[in-house]
């Protein structure tokens, strides 16, 4: 079939460019088109005949292949095709979940590139795929461990879903929204699951006229939810990721103008940062703080628009916390802002990217009157600048600020630059701070293409280039190793964009140039002086480094880790600045490098190789002048020694020709065309010197044979300058900065010729040849050889294989049959790599093949500890297999390094691949290699079967370091060849068998390949049951083996591993595999399919029916295997002779076989039942948890019915009402209503779970039946075999006593705690069986009851809890019956409550009433109500019992409204109570009363009780208290009667305390107005200093304080509050004043934007903190003083003239003369005038404005006022002094020449000896 004709009209949705690039892309069409044929046939054949494993596994792979290779190099029908296929076989019902995730990992790859696909050319339902979302991560069986999934399962399908979501139909958003709106219960904790489900689903791409039908059902609702929820709850973090997604995908469209103080506010409340002295953190805000990444979305999506609003508040946020950017600032708020930092620019650069480079797609576009001006931009840069260039220096963030900066400049780089270059320059020039001098040359690197491109707007910046290289060069410095690195990456930065051609004779020809070009020509005429200058400090770098220099005598001669990056950095440094000079400039260069490198004599080491290394990078450059320098010296040197006789035979060789070889070595890596002209020397030289016995000489022989080879066999590109063709254009200057065209990359191609071909084989023939022959006469034994000498043959051989490897064909030969069975073909791929082998020449690889495996087996019969030479055997046997040109490891860090270059200088402003030609020239280069590396999915071969064989000999030798070597490579290689460990599972298996009796190394080799295999890449194949049930088996029966004996730790330990790794690796595998018509409908569009048609025959009727019987019988078998593989594992365990930690061992891996899908057979049930009892602890506990998967597995189905809400209540629910309303009142508890007798039970209609029917009902409420009678028990003979056993031995009282006995032991002392395992095994054993096993049980739990210790309650508290859920669905008369029983018996336990144990009774309590409906359980619930504060048993069993009742009312939410009036109207009498630990009890039981009390958007008004009716009632109560101005610790008498009422309130009060400060983080909204009433109280009480000795009151007022101040403001509260603080402001206590500021600063930085849309309350503010600035108590003074300066910098008001104005008249108050008495009110209004001043100056630390110089010299004048003035002033002083050290040159510009003799004279202290 010709693969042209067919493929007429054929348009590619998306191919790899840089294919096209390659200089064999001639064939690659026709190769891809010849693939896709194949990968269509054959997947579409697999699916047709029904063949999930391995058929569509296998070509699934292939073509997740065929993308990394080509791209999307098909049709878009074929595309659409292949995405529905993978749809419909990821959502398949019953997959198992490995292969599920692997399908998701190949579709997220198909939908990638959104813009190839509309949605009108792709629809996707939405609902299959939330079913698979649902049953994989809500999975109600995985805690049982009836489903083990991969560990990164949740992750991928999250991607999956946000690939697919843009395809969605218009309709899908009304349904998800019906979904889930149900599930919208604030208290619950469902409600997370609902918002999260809204963030990941929710569609927000769509054109604007479906954009009712899209976000705006669903805006308004959700945002009102976003704005009325304080306090952060978990799920607010979502919400927030979904308004970011919906404002970045719809710029334009959403109006988000009324909410903008808002966001903002929020954002800053969600970084945590401190604020003000005394502040206290709420725990929660530490954790629930928003995505940086999303809230970065969100603000670049605000910006621009008419007026711009957004970007006034940002350049106010930024303004606020910019002195936290401050590098002499950390906390742990650092990192977020950080990230903020570095996200924020590079998001608007994408959106610009977005509206003015992007490819035009279907996706909308921003509107043009939304759209970011040149203006918006300079603004934004303006905001950010500030905190960047600060961050620059800090010791954590300063990449990230280089990176902030790297993409400010590409915005606006005439105002993010020349800051930056200033700094630099100064950095330069000071020698003292290294630190600075780095960061400054990092942000420059990113801004270096930014600084040279010509650029309309910032057209100087090209002039820097030149001085800024001449300044560098001095961080060449031997000494500071980090800083030198950092100066190459600058100077290869900077070389690569520009070319170093000197051009200043170019102005005289050329008459077009402006004035900026004129002057760049002639500074370039300093290029010439830069390259000799930067090679002379290169030189002296290296003299200073020699090995004499850098080491003692004794140390080894190998390089330190720094020596070989500073190496690196060299070379690749002066490889680019020569890559970039002129003829001219390189001319000069070469020579001095020549007469540098041949004037000396190196060591080989350090210093030679770097030697060597600039001559390699110097000769790429421009080969043929380089090599005509230096392979002559080099061989007339070497000639000259090696003449001489007796030379080959000694050790120790001269060190010049040592050297010589060296240099030559490295030259030779260069265009492999120019070394042909030196073909006699070279090869004269090679056979000379690789038979010279010095190791050092030999080597360096090899290494110049492997780079000769390589040179002559690879293909690779052979120039890299920065534009193509050369430097001899006119205008080189012109160039500057450009960037590489793909189109046009004119890139040289180093393609081997047939000279060169030859000139390979020749020396193969001379060199290689010859050595396998010796090798071959060792092995016979005709020429035995000295180990020294072996190890030079195969020396020599490896680096032949690693030179010429490219040239020898892969091995080949028959393939290993029947592996596996399959009706498709399984075949691999062949890819052309620009290498037509010779089949008329030797195949070298097949001969060394050979002859190692001769070698080999010689080793390891005669020699077995000659370990050097097996290390370069398996390094050959590896390079045999894989090696074609390249290494995998070389090839992924070559990868990393290209992407952290292209990352650090690409334009992301412009896209389309703008990178500089360099770069793209390597991406080719890469892409080439990775044609060579593409091998999953090879065929396993006969070949590789002996080669594999071998090295599982190796792996199982004596010595341990020849066995890790060789295990590496194996599962390698297991991983690349297609189903070869089903041949070489069972060969490393038998090595375990009992009949093998083999050594102890043998046996841990073994193991250590078993633990390979389950930690590598090939584990993902050997999923099927024959490997497991294999594997597994063998493991368990290794504790069989005569030799077993676990006295050697290590194999202790190694068992461990392994069995950890299994019970890591393991998910389930699947026995019932189905292929649903959907998928078979889609893959017979794709057999009958064009462009390519498909290159097989859609399957035969016959085979179709063939398919679905195997897939029949294939299950059936499965399930059998299966059930083969427990009985095994239990035939093991039966035997006596099993160690006890195989027993562990089995036990583990048996309770990993529970599944969902297929019981577990009933000799598994009875051996886990017996395990209940088992002596040992951790088989109990594997049991336990078995149980319960065993129980759930046995569970029956019960029916359910659909109910109308609505025909219950009789009330139509009104469309938008949610909450607390008339028609779920029938939900709610009511004690006049109870089920009390059989009758009523019946009857009534119970919904268990409790969010229904809060927000809105659920479209169908399925619901238990009521009518359907419950068979009140099984029989006996109705049950199954499992449940029979289970009902045996739990009616067997023996047992039960040893069960018992068991769990009420304890297991760690004080650590043990209620455990759900064991809550989960009574559920299932009461729920599956009812009430049969009570009898037997009851004694044993009365008995336990009454037992204080901790294990006995810990118990009966299980048990318990399993009881009461387990009962949900019995008949009254038994829950009445158990209801009798239980209750006196928790009386009992809760008697007998314990500090150890009263949080494992609130723990049972909250378990058994989670879900429940409340109706149900009135026993409970009034059992508890009783009377938790009877005073019985002390204060802690009262707290105790608050705890428990608490657990039950919390998880029953707003279901239970009456016992909550009940409760308060219980508690209210007894706030007053005694002891501290039942206040706090109670305050904490109070803030779950009014939790209910929330307002959300269209709630009624809750019927729970309300805090507004609640605070009244109490200060009421308070009334003595308040009349009092201050309220101090008074130590009462106890005869005194009057305070009684006195005492009474200070009691009531501190449980009011504990209350304010139980709700502050937990509830979601906040009552301001009656908290406000309570402010006066606090105000009064709140000590000023933090002292630790004060009592409880005040602390606790000084913490709801700070916590008050931090709750979030709505505007209308704002006026409220203000009122407040004005009215205490004015009180006679100045402690209170003094709290106002502490007040006012926290909560004006809380709700920064919230009070800043207010203007009239900003006044207020303003007004306020004047007036407290000229209080009469000095305290306050200052404290207002500190606001002041606070509020300034945040920009809360400007500082504008009529504030200084103020200001400075207050400050000139006149003091009257006389000395005696100050006239108080005069001094205090002088005072306060130089407080504010020096307020203004601290309110900006870290930089001068403007105004600050005059502001000082007035200061200045008061420093002989009398006190408390002149200390004011020299504080202020000394701080400025601190604050402004770091950058005085910078800030002494600000000041005249008179003001800075006036400012040294104050700033430097007098001296003390004057």
């Amino acid at each position: 079939m010709t693969a042209d004709g067919d493929m007429a009209g054929f348009v590619p949705q998306k191919e790899i460019v840089y294919n096209g690039l390659l200089p064999y892309s001639d064939r690659l069409d026709r190769e891809a088109t010849e693939l896709l044929a194949e990968i269509k046939a054959n997947l579409s054949r697999a699916v047709l005949l029904r063949e999930l494993w391995p058929g569509v596994a296998f070509w699934c792979k292939k073509l997740f292949s065929f993308l990394k290779l080509y791209g999307r190099r098909f049709s878009k029908e074929d595309h659409i095709l292949f995405i529905k296929l993978l749809y419909e076989l990821v959502t398949l019902p019953d997959l198992e979940p490995h292969m599920m995730q692997s399908y998701a990992r190949l579709l997220i790859q198909l939908l990638k590139k959104k813009e190839l696909l509309s949605r009108d050319d792709l629809q996707l339902p939405w609902r299959p795929l939330y079913d698979l979302y649902e049953r994989v991560v809500y999975s109600k069986t995985e805690h049982l461990g009836l489903i083990w999934f991969p560990n990164s399962v949740d992750h991928i399908l999250k991607a999956l879903i946000k690939s697919c979501r843009l395809y969605f139909p218009a309709s899908s958003t009304k349904e998800m929204l019906d979904e889930w709106r149900p599930l919208l219960c604030v208290f619950d904790v469902v409600m997370q699951k609902a918002i999260s489900n809204m963030e990941l689903f929710l569609p927000t791409i769509m054109p604007p006229e479906e954009h009712s039908q899209a976000f705006q059902l669903w805006f308004d609702e959700l945002m009102s939810l976003w704005t009325s929820v304080q306090n952060q709850p978990s799920w607010e973090g979502h919400l927030v990721n979904l308004f970011a997604r919906l404002a970045n995908d719809n710029i334009g469209y959403v109006d988000w103008t009324p909410y903008i103080p808002t966001i903002f506010t929020r954002i800053l409340r969600s970084l945590n940062l401190p604020v003000g002295v005394s502040q206290m953190v709420a725990p929660r805000y530490l954790t629930n703080s928003y995505d940086i990444g999303h809230l970065v979305l969100w603000i670049t999506a605000l910006l621009g628009g008419p007026g711009n609003p957004a970007q006034k508040e940002l350049t106010c946020l930024f303004n606020s916390i910019a002195s936290f950017y401050h590098p002499s600032n950390h906390g742990r708020w650092q990192s977020r802002l950080m990230r903020l930092l570095q996200r924020l620019p590079a998001s608007v650069v994408r959106r610009v990217h977005r509206e003015r480079h992007a490819a035009p797609s279907w996706i909308m576009l921003v509107p043009e009157c939304q759209r970011l001006t040149d203006t918006d931009l300079q603004e934004f840069t303006r905001s950010l600048i500030g905190a960047a260039l600060l961050a620059m220096f800090s010791k954590t963030g300063s990449t990230d600020a280089a990176y902030a900066l790297q993409n400010l400049a590409l915005l606006t780089p005439e105002l993010a630059i020349p800051p930056v270059l200033e700094k630099t320059y100064a950095a330069m020039e000071t020698l003292t701070e290294p630190h600075t001098l780095t960061a400054t040359l990092s942000c420059m690197i990113g801004m270096a293409r930014s600084l040279v491109s010509p650029n309309n707007h910032y057209p100087e910046g090209r002039a820097h280039v030149l001085p800024l290289l001449m300044g560098s060069l001095p961080g060449v410095d031997p000494n500071d190793f980090s800083k030198c690195m950092i100066t190459f990456q600058f100077i290869a930065t900077f070389t690569t964009l520009v070319p170093l051609v000197d051009c200043s004779s170019a102005p005289s020809r050329h008459s077009d140039l402006t004035e900026i070009e004129k002057d760049l020509c002639f500074a370039s005429a300093e290029f010439e002086d830069f390259v000799l200058q930067f090679l002379d400090r290169c030189f002296a770098l290296i003299d200073s480094s020699t090995l004499e220099q850098t080491r003692d005598e004794m140390e080894t001669d190998t390089q330190t880790h720094l020596e070989s990056l500073v190496e690196l950095g060299l070379s690749s440094t002066v490889n680019t600045i020569l890559t970039q000079c002129s003829t001219e400039i390189y001319k000069m260069a070469l020579q001095k490098v020549y007469n540098f490198a041949t004037s000396n004599i190196f060591e080989t080491c350090v210093s030679g190789r770097m030697v060597a290394d600039m001559c390699r990078a110097a000769a790429k450059c421009h080969p043929a002048e380089s090599l005509r320098l230096f392979v002559p010296h080099c061989c007339s040197v070497i000639f000259h020694i090696t003449d001489n006789e007796e030379l080959p035979g000694e050790d120790e060789l001269d060190k010049e020709l040592l050297w010589n070889l060296q240099l030559l070595s490295e030259v030779t890596r260069v265009d492999g065309e120019q070394l042909l002209k030196y073909q006699g020397d070279l090869e004269r030289i090679l056979c000379v010197c690789v038979r010279l016995r010095c190791k050092r000489a030999y080597t360096l022989a090899c290494n110049l044979l492997e780079h000769t080879l390589r040179s002559l066999s690879l293909i690779y590109p052979t120039e890299y300058r920065s534009t193509s063709g050369g430097f001899d254009t006119d205008l080189p200057i012109r160039d500057w900065g450009r960037a590489g065209d793909v189109a046009a990359l004119g890139m040289c191609w180093h393609v081997p010729s047939q000279e060169e071909e030859n000139f390979v084989f020749q020396l193969l023939s001379r060199l290689l040849h010859p050595e396998l022959q010796r090798i071959k006469g060792h092995v016979s034994g005709d020429q035995p050889m000295s180990r020294e000498e072996l190890l030079q043959s195969l020396a020599i051989v490896q680096h032949c294989l690693l030179g010429a490897g490219s040239m020898l064909p892969p091995l080949d030969g028959p393939h290993v049959s029947d592996l596996v069975p399959s009706m498709v073909n399984l075949g691999e791929i062949k890819l052309h790599i620009g290498v037509d082998y010779d089949d008329s020449r030797e195949n070298y690889r097949e001969s060394i093949c050979q002859t190692m495996r001769l070698l080999l087996h010689h080793i390891l019969e005669h020699s077995e500890d000659d370990t050097k030479s097996l290390f370069v055997i398996i390094k050959i046997i590896s390079d045999l297999m894989f090696f074609r040109g390249t290494h995998k490891k070389e090839f992924d860090s070559r990868w990393k390094s290209f992407t952290l270059v292209k990352k650090s200088m690409e334009n992301r402003l412009h896209g389309k691949k703008q990178h500089i030609r360099a770069l793209l020239i390597d991406r080719v280069l890469l892409q080439h290699e990775m044609r060579k590396l593409v091998v999953d999915g090879s065929e396993y071969k006969v070949v590789h079967q002996e080669l594999l064989c071998n090295l599982l000999l190796l792996s199982t030798s004596t010595y341990s370091q020849v066995r890790s070597r060789a295990q590496n490579v194996l599962t390698a290689a297991l991983g690349t060849y297609s189903f070869s460990y089903r041949d070489l599972i069972p060969r490393i298996l038998q090595l375990l068998s009992p009949q093998h009796n083999g050594t102890q190394q043998q046996f841990k080799g073994a193991l250590y390949c078993l633990l390979a295999l389950h930690g590598g890449i090939s584990l993902p194949s050997a999923r099927d049951w024959d490997c497991v049930g294999e594997v597994w088996l063998a493991l368990v029966r290794c504790g069989l083996l005569p030799t077993m004996t676990l006295e050697e730790a290590s194999i202790g330990r190694l068992l461990d591993d392994i069995t950890d790794r299994i019970h890591r690796q393991h998910d389930t595998i699947g026995i019932y595999f189905t292929v649903s018509e959907g998928c078979v409908e889609v893959a017979n569009l794709i057999a009958h399919s064009e462009n390519p048609t498909p290159c097989l025959e859609p399957p035969s009727v016959e085979e179709l029916k063939e398919g679905l019987q195997r897939q029949r019988i294939k299950n059936v078998v499965a399930a059998r295997k299966y059930e083969k593989l427990v009985n095994d594992l239990l035939d093991c365990l039966e035997d006596r002779d099993l160690p006890w930690k195989f027993e562990h061992m089995a036990t583990d891996l048996l309770s990993l076989q529970l599944r969902d899908d297929h019981p577990l057979p009933p000799d598994a049930v009875l051996f886990f039942t017996q395990g209940l009892i088992h002596d040992s602890i951790s088989i109990r506990k594997v049991a336990i948890s078995a149980m319960a998967g065993v129980l759930k597995q046995l569970k029956r189905p019960r029916k359910k019915v659909a109910v109308k809400p609505s025909d219950i209540s009789g009330i139509e629910d009104l469309e938008g009402v949610c909450g607390d309303r008339e028609g779920n009142r029938w939900l709610q508890y009511d004690s006049n209503n109870l089920p009390l007798s059989e009758e009523q039970w019946d009857t009534q209609l119970y919904v268990e779970k409790t969010h229904w029917g809060y927000y809105t009902w659920p479209r169908e409420m399925m619901i238990h039946a009521a009518s359907e009678k419950p068979k009140d028990d099984l029989t006996y003979e109705e049950m199954s075999e499992g449940e029979k056993i289970i009902f045996e031995y739990f009616s067997d009282p023996e047992f039960i006593d040893q069960l018992i006995g068991f769990l009420s032991l304890e297991d760690r002392k004080g650590k043990d705690s209620f455990n759900p395992r064991r809550f989960c095994l009574f559920k299932g054993l009461f729920c599956n069986y009812g009430d049969v096993f009570l009898p037997l049980l009851w004694p044993h739990l009365e008995q336990l009851a009454s037992d204080p210790h901790e294990s006995s309650q810990r118990c009966v508290c299980e048990i318990t809890a399993g009881l009461i859920r387990g009962s949900k669905l019995w008949s009254f008369s038994k829950v009445d019956r158990l209801w009798k029983l239980l209750c006196p018996l928790i009386r009992t336990a809760l008697t007998n409550i314990t500090v150890e144990t009263y949080t494992d009774w609130g723990t049972c309590i909250a378990t058994a009433c989670e879900g429940r409906d409340p109706r149900k359980l009135h026993w409970l619930f009034e059992l508890l109500m009783e009377s938790p504060l009877s005073g019985e048993g002390g204060s802690f069993r009262d707290a105790s019992l608050l705890y428990v009742l608490q657990g039950g009312l919390a998880q029953q939410q707003w279901r239970v409204s009456e016992l909550l009036h009940r409760l308060l109207a219980y508690l209210e009498p007894k706030l007053t109570h005694v002891y501290k630990n039942v206040r706090e009890r109670i305050g904490s039981v109070l803030t779950y009363i009014f939790m209910i009390d929330v307002a959300l958007p269209n709630t009624r008004p809750t019927s729970s009780p309300h805090v507004a009716e609640f605070v009244p009632r109490v200060l009421e109560r308070l009334k003595p208290l308040t009349s009092e101005p201050e309220i101090h610790n008074h130590v009462h008498e106890e005869n005194t009667q009057e305070t009684d009422e006195r005492t009474q309130a200070v009691k009531l009060l501190k449980t009011v305390l504990k209350w304010l400060m139980a709700s502050a983080g937990r509830t979601f909204t906040t009552p301001v107005q009656q908290q406000l009433q309570l402010l006066p109280l606090l105000f009064k009480i709140a000590p000023v200093e933090i002292d630790e000795s004060y009592d409880e009151m005040k602390q606790d007022a000084r913490t709801c304080l700070s916590l008050m101040s931090q709750g979030l403001l709505y505007p209308e509260h704002i006026p409220l509050v203000l009122a407040a603080l004005e009215e205490m402001a004015s009180s006679r206590s100045w402690h209170a004043r003094f709290s106002v500021l502490t007040y006012l600063q926290i909560m004006v930085f809380y709700n920064l934007f919230t009070l800043l849309s207010v203007p009239a309350e900003v006044f207020r503010i303003r007004k306020l903190v004047m007036q407290l600035l000229l209080d009469e108590q000095l305290e306050v003074r200052d404290m207002a003083g500190t606001t002041l300066s606070g509020l300034l910098q945040c920009q809360f008001f400007p500082l504008d003239s009529s504030l200084q104005t103020q200001l400075q008249t207050l400050s000139q108050t006149l003091l009257p003369k006389a000395r005696g008495e100050l006239a108080s009110t005069d001094l205090v209004r002088r005072h306060a005038g130089v407080l504010g001043l020096s307020a203004c100056i601290l309110s900006s630390p870290y930089d001068v404005q403007d105004w600050m110089p005059q502001i000082l010299m007035d200061l200045s004048d008061h420093l002989n006022d009398p006190q408390p003035i002149e200390m004011t002033v020299k504080k202020t002083l000394s701080e400025f002094r601190r604050t402004h050290h770091d950058n005085w040159q910078e800030h002494r510009q600000c000041f005249t020449d008179d003001q800075l003799l006036v400012l040294t004279d104050l700033l430097v202290s007098p001296c003390y000896y004057a």
